[in-house]
């Protein structure tokens, strides 16, 4: 039996096991280990300090560290997402639709698990803690497997979630860590179809791509996020500044953060300087620009046909000029990952068409792309923000994690 074998065996098992706990139980479970999170405070921390010392040694970037860095923030932060986890409503038992038939059958159906979820991420170890919650809240089991950058993160947290099941009777497989994070390994989990019923993989392009060439898992392809700002030609000007300044610098290095900008012709030899000054007073961008736009900025670079599809996770922006909102539109939809995407405009049946013809997960009107995420939506935590279309869209929370199935009660009826 391999290491994934093993695995697996356990999680089906302990995906049986949470048909017995109860939604009171299950939210008991949850507020005890965010405060178990808390308290091995320092703990996590030393550990997360040999990942960000061992992913220094390797050349890591200052922007990836971040994704990789905790504090006593980010705990506090991850505690707070589990209580929220906690405190919404379980959709499991929840009747989806209830009827009698012509044949006198009772037919109700109901949300009930997914059974054993698997999944693939890298770099930020809050994803375990976030992935567990919703999985635990909707009765799944689920197999992590984060990146080698950070084990050590991984592992502190994961100890201290099988430990809080553990003290509660309950078994402690209901979440398991890969330690072995070669890609042998990964490509084994990703193939395992006797005991996982979905993976859900959360990073790079990269990591996308494999899973789709590799993976004999059901899965829903999450996170690349190609993000897109539209200035319209009738925006107001310092709103978009200050919008499109937070969507790419904020934080640069998540999937909701702003990588190509499309600014309307007639507004982009006023918008542009105006942009490109602002931005320098709060961090220097290097944007990559089509000939027109280069015209009216100071310090870019010409843009390649690669920048236009790139997710760059760095202060680097592509910027686009079109002369109509069809074009706008029509490029969006070529080059983006389907994530998020942003006009900013006063037109309001230019922004009913943008959103109605734009194809993505969230399409925002005069807002920060910034905002797609399961905590800011009311979700409460998310294990990814899916940019496909089948079965979930957009941030995932519990009823993401969850199936149907029907239930029928019968007096005798036999089919004629």
């Amino acid at each position: 039996m391999t290491y994934i074998d093993e695995l697996g065996r356990k999680a089906k098992k302990a995906s049986l096991s949470l048909t017995k706990l109860g939604t009171a139980e299950k939210n008991q479970i949850l507020r005890q280990a965010a405060e178990n999170l808390l308290a091995q405070t320092d703990y996590i921390l030393a550990e997360n300090a040999h990942d960000i010392a061992n992913a220094k040694e390797h050349g890591i970037s200052d922007i990836m560290a971040d994704r990789l860095r905790l504090d006593a923030e980010r705990i506090e932060g991850i505690a707070e997402g589990v209580r929220q986890v906690a405190d919404l409503q379980d959709p499991i038992g929840q009747v989806v639709r209830g009827y009698t038939n012509l044949n006198g059958l009772k037919i109700v159906q109901k949300r009930v698990p997914l059974g054993v979820i698997a999944m693939i991420f890298e770099s930020r170890p809050n994803v375990s803690v976030d992935a567990f919650s919703l999985a635990f809240k909707t009765s799944n089991a689920i197999i992590l497997r984060g990146g080698r950058d950070a084990i050590n993160s991984n592992k502190a947290l994961v100890g201290v979630l099988r430990k809080t099941l553990s003290d509660f009777g309950a078994d402690a497989n209901i979440v398991q860590l890969v330690e072995d994070t070669s890609h042998a390994v990964a490509e084994e989990l990703m193939q395992a179809v006797d005991y996982i019923d979905v993976l859900i993989p959360r990073g790079s392009a990269r990591l996308i791509q494999t899973v789709k060439e590799k993976s004999k898992v059901p899965f829903i392809e999450t996170g690349v996020g190609n993000v897109h700002i539209y200035v319209d030609k009738s925006a107001d000007l310092d709103m978009a500044v200050n919008i499109v300044i937070n969507a790419k610098t904020s934080r640069p290095s998540v999937c909701n953060a702003a990588e190509s900008l499309i600014v309307h012709e007639k507004i982009a030899e006023q918008f542009l300087p105006k942009l490109e000054a602002a931005v320098q007073k709060v961090q220097p961008v290097e944007f990559r620009a089509d000939p027109s736009a280069l015209a009216f900025l100071q310090n870019a670079k010409p843009a390649s046909e690669k920048d236009y599809g790139t997710e760059f996770l760095d202060y680097i922006m592509s910027v686009k000029t079109v002369g109509t909102l069809d074009e706008a539109i029509s490029w969006i939809n070529t080059y983006s990952s389907h994530h998020s995407e942003s006009i900013i405009t006063r037109d309001l049946v230019s922004a009913e068409r943008f959103q109605d013809e734009v194809d993505s997960a969230a399409v925002y009107v005069n807002a920060s792309t910034r905002f797609t995420d399961g905590f800011v939506f009311g979700l409460g935590a998310e294990i990814g923000i899916s940019t496909q279309k089948i079965h979930a869209r957009g941030p995932m929370g519990l009823e993401a994690l969850t199936s149907t199935k029907f239930y029928i009660n019968g007096q005798g009826q036999i089919r004629e």
